[in-house]
């Protein structure tokens, strides 16, 4: 079974190679993404990754949340799925 991670934090510097190679020490990396901004192409400093195996995953997360990358101290947890977050923003009727 397979786990997708978060990772906060990250250097605006940090690429998808960066982040694979730091994570493919804990076992098989299968996908890697650094988000970017979508009018600057720049990183928004955090990113994901998906790995194939959960305990190796996990060992992972516990191993490197705090650990310092570029002068940042990451933040590194299981992913939660997005949730939606529009408000209904209407004005009630009394």
């Amino acid at each position: 079974m397979s786990i997708k991670i978060y990772v906060g934090n990250l250097s605006f510097d940090s690429s998808e190679a960066d982040l694979k190679g730091l994570f493919a020490a804990y076992g098989e990396v299968e996908s890697a993404k650094v988000i970017v901004d979508q009018f600057t192409n720049r990183s928004r400093g955090f990113g994901f990754i998906e790995m194939s195996n959960r305990e190796e995953g996990l060992k992972a997360i516990q191993e490197l949340d705090s650990k310092d990358l570029d002068g940042r101290s990451l933040k590194v947890n299981e992913a939660k799925p997005k949730t939606d977050s529009r408000g209904g923003g209407g004005r009630s009727r009394w």
